[in-house]
């Protein structure tokens, strides 16, 4: 018998599995446990009808259109689809007048907006007044973290509920209820494990739609006979495919992940940060986007602790921009457990930036006339640069005269932390100015 037997029957309908199998209520929908459980927060509002314009966000495939859907049918509302990324100004304007109508024959009417992160603000101002006074109930649905992408009128006047990734206990759950369900492949006689089950759940990860798809494909190529359809273990290796991994170059994901680079190397923990670096790499991140964060790293979290942070890193930057990818994979690699394994100080950037908030402040302050340029005669006459002492001239190449304006005298914007090099600096520092405090008594003994 051939293999595709049992599917050369008329199928009433050829819709994919995952259309297919879309939950119709709260009874059928599956995970999101902390918002729609029973006697949580978004089950109370649906059940007593007390719903506001909301904001789904979570990544693809955990049930975020469906939830939508499920809703409206439950409260009995108009629901409407309305495309973010093909409708503009004057569509909006044309759902909001047949929305309008809707509402004074009594009907609530769902605006369901699938990536609602895509509108731009020309399309968020004009559902704005509608949202506002309850025309419509707006359903936005988005991958991308709302704070972002939606300006702060429209999210002010919308909740924002987190969904999460499904549970592998989720998926095995919706699995097995493809097998049995009269919409999915009820009317088959199927052989597959628990361990199988278990497989397919896993690889989804997290992603209903991934996995309802995987079942598919996985169902559709195993070998059948008169007694049913067998899945085995060839067949569901090569269904199980590499997937692309979860990461959005431009969007929250982007900088989920290159903080977690960047905080791994700082809590040294070196395994995590060459995972982290692998899944940007995987994602098709841009090499020498990550080498310049690394660069940056070297000085904020490194510093003079270790300055061999520093030029390694930037070595790793130029072999990227020599040679690319996947060549220099292993230069990011060397650079990353480099500095992973390198002590730690944050005292430059510390430093840096308490100059900088001080700088802000007494931006008013003048340069002392001694290290002033006096490139002009009159500069000279007015006392420029009068008093200046070149170091060279002096024991230790150095001397006590003032650098800070006077109001600024006596502070201290870099202090070393005790790991690594930085207790050499220290030890220098603390030289240095016992050697400045020695230069100033002599001048007074020369007095």
């Amino acid at each position: 018998m051939e293999q595709d037997s049992l599917f050369q029957q008329e199928q009433t309908d050829m819709r994919p599995l995952a259309d297919r199998m879309r939950p119709e209520s709260l009874e059928e929908y599956v995970g999101q446990k902390h918002l729609i459980g029973k006697d949580k927060i978004l089950w109370h509002m649906i059940e007593n009808d007390q719903l506001t314009s909301m904001i789904f966000w979570g990544p693809p495939g955990v049930g975020k259109t469906t939830l939508a859907r499920i809703i409206a049918n439950r409260t009995e509302s108009y629901f409407m689809n309305f495309s973010a990324v093909t409708s503009g100004i004057k569509e909006i304007k044309e759902v909001m007048k047949q929305a309008e109508a809707r509402r004074r024959m009594g009907q609530n009417t769902i605006v369901f907006v699938d990536e609602i992160h895509r509108f731009n603000k020309a399309q968020q101002d004009a559902f704005l007044p509608y949202v506002e006074k309850g025309s419509i109930l707006l359903i936005g649905a988005t991958t991308e973290n709302p704070s972002f992408e939606i300006n702060s009128a429209l999210l002010s006047r919308c909740r924002v509920f987190v969904l999460k990734a499904l549970e592998t206990s989720d998926l095995e759950e919706l699995v097995r209820r493809a097998l049995k369900s009269e919409k999915g492949f009820g009317s088959y006689t199927i052989e597959i494990s628990d361990a199988q089950i278990e497989a397919i759940a896993g690889f989804a990860g997290g992603d209903a739609r991934v996995c309802l798809n995987t079942l598919e494909m996985v169902v559709y190529n195993s070998p059948s006979d008169i007694y049913g359809i067998h899945v085995n273990d060839e067949v569901l290796k090569q269904c199980l495919q590499r997937r692309s991994l979860m990461y959005d170059k431009n969007g929250e994901e982007h900088y989920n992940v290159i903080s977690a680079l960047h905080k791994s190397m700082r809590n040294s923990d070196t395994q995590a940060a060459l995972y982290w670096l692998a899944r940007m790499l995987e994602g098709g991140e841009d090499p020498l986007y990550i080498a310049r964060r690394i660069v940056r790293f070297a000085s904020e979290d490194i510093g003079m602790a270790d300055s061999r942070a520093l030029e390694i890193s930037i070595a790793a930057y130029q072999a990227c921009y020599y040679l690319g990818m996947p060549e220099c994979n292993v230069h990011l690699a060397h650079a990353v457990v480099y500095c992973s394994i390198a002590p730690k100080s944050n005292a430059l950037e510390t430093a840096i930036l308490k100059a900088q908030e001080e700088a802000r402040k007494t931006s008013e302050e003048p340069v002392p006339m001694q290290i002033r340029n006096a490139p002009t005669k009159l500069m000279k006459e007015l006392g420029y640069n009068e008093g200046y002492e070149y170091s060279h001239d002096y024991p230790y190449h150095m001397t006590d005269m003032q650098c800070l304006p006077d109001r600024l005298q006596g502070h201290v914007y870099y202090r070393p932390g005790n790991q690594g090099s930085e207790v050499k600096v220290a030890r220098r520092l603390a030289q240095i100015q016992a050697i400045k405090a020695q230069v100033a008594r002599d001048r007074r003994k020369k007095k």
